[in-house]
C-alpha cells in the first residue's frame, strides 16, 4: 500500500557539519561586505561592478553549505568519510573565495585570467579547486544516495537534487572552452560576444547574448530546491488530503525533478545558441511550453494515482 499518514519532516541523526556552517557564516558576512563594496567602490571589472562577483559567490556558497550540512545530518548512520568530504568542499570553496576577493582587491579578473604568470597561477589553482569541489560533492552524493532519508519523496529529492547539482557543477566547465575574444583571457561566460555585455538586474546575466552562468546556477541550486519541495509536501499534507498519500508526494517530486532537469537542459541549449534568457525565440518557447505541458500532465497523473483508494490514514 502506498497510502501513509502525513509524515513528519526527517530528523537529524548527527550534529550539523560545523565547517560547513562556519563557511556559510563567513560567506554571509562577506555578502554584507560586498554589498557595501558595491556602494562605495565605483570600479568596473569585466563589465560589472567590482564586488558583484564575490557577492554572488558568497550568497551561492551560503545556500549550498547550509543545505549540504542539513542533508548530511539526516543520514541515519553518520559517516566520517562524508564528514571529511564535506570538509574538503569547505577548503576548496575557501580557496576559491580568497582568490576571487583577492583579485577584486587587485582590480583584475579572477576567472579565465592568464594576463600574467601570477594571474595564470591563480586561475589554474581555481580550476583545480573546482574539480576537487566537484569530486567531493560527488562523493557526498554517493554516500547520501545509498541512505533512506524520510519518506520516498524526501529520499528521492535528495538523490535527484544532488545528481542535478553535479550536472550544474559540470556545466561550469563549458565556460573555459569559450573563446573570449580578449588577449590573456582563457574563457568566457558569454556566448557570441566578449564578457561585459549589458546584464539583467541582480543576476548580471546577459540580455543580449547567451550566458553559460545561467545553467550553472540553475543546476547547482537543485540541491536546495528539490529537498525543500519534498519537505513542503510533507508540511502541507495535513491540510491537503491527497498529499497524505505517499505515492502522490513521490509522483509530484519525480515530476518536479523531471521538469527541473528539462529546464536545465533548455537553458543550457539556449545559452549555447547565443540566445539571451529574456529574448527566447519561437523554438525555445515551443520547447518551454512542451516542458510545462509535461509537468502539468505529471501533476495530474500523480493526483490521479490516489483515486480508487480513498482511505487515508491520518494518525
Amino acid at each position: 500500500m502506498s497510502v501513509s499518514f502525513a509524515e513528519s519532516l526527517p530528523r537529524r541523526h548527527a550534529p550539523l557539519h560545523r565547517p560547513l556552517l562556519y563557511f556559510a557564516a563567513v560567506n554571509a558576512l562577506l555578502a554584507v561586505v560586498t554589498v557595501v563594496g558595491m556602494l562605495v567602490d565605483d570600479r568596473v571589472i569585466a563589465g560589472s561592478t567590482a564586488w558583484f562577483k564575490p557577492s554572488k559567490f558568497a550568497l551561492s556558497f551560503v545556500l549550498y553549505s547550509v543545505a549540504l550540512a542539513w542533508l548530511i545530518s539526516l543520514r541515519p548512520k553518520p559517516s566520517r568519510f562524508l564528514w571529511w568530504m564535506a570538509t574538503v568542499i569547505v577548503i576548496a570553496g575557501t580557496i576559491e573565495q580568497v582568490i576571487i576577493v583577492g583579485q577584486v582587491v587587485r582590480g583584475t579578473r579572477s576567472h579565465f585570467n592568464t594576463t600574467t604568470v601570477f594571474d595564470t597561477v591563480l586561475w589554474v589553482t581555481m580550476a583545480v579547486t573546482i574539480i576537487v569541489l566537484f569530486l567531493a560533492t560527488m562523493a557526498v552524493a554517493a554516500g547520501l544516495s545509498r541512505a533512506r532519508i524520510g519518506d520516498a519523496a524526501v529520499t528521492w529529492s535528495v538523490r535527484l537534487g544532488l545528481a542535478i547539482t553535479l550536472v550544474g557543477l559540470a556545466l561550469g566547465q563549458l565556460m573555459p572552452m569559450q573563446e573570449s575574444g580578449v588577449e590573456g583571457i582563457a574563457g568566457a561566460h558569454t556566448v557570441g560576444a566578449p564578457d561585459g555585455t549589458p546584464g539583467m538586474p541582480i543576476t548580471g546575466w546577459s540580455t543580449t547574448n547567451g550566458d553559460l552562468r545561467i545553467p550553472h546556477f540553475v543546476g547547482m541550486h537543485a540541491l536546495q530546491i528539490l529537498p525543500l519541495l519534498a519537505a513542503g509536501l510533507v508540511v502541507l499534507a495535513p491540510r491537503i488530503p491527497l498529499l497524505r498519500y505517499a505515492r502522490v508526494r513521490l509522483g509530484l517530486l519525480l515530476t518536479a525533478s523531471g521538469g527541473y532537469a528539462a529546464v536545465l537542459a533548455l537553458v543550457t541549449w539556449q545559452a549555447l545558441r547565443g540566445q539571451p534568457l529574456v529574448h527566447p525565440d519561437r523554438t525555445t518557447l515551443v520547447v518551454a511550453a512542451a516542458i510545462a505541458v509535461g509537468v502539468g500532465v505529471g501533476v495530474l497523473v500523480s493526483f490521479a494515482s490516489a483515486i480508487g483508494n480513498r482511505k487515508v490514514v491520518t494518525a
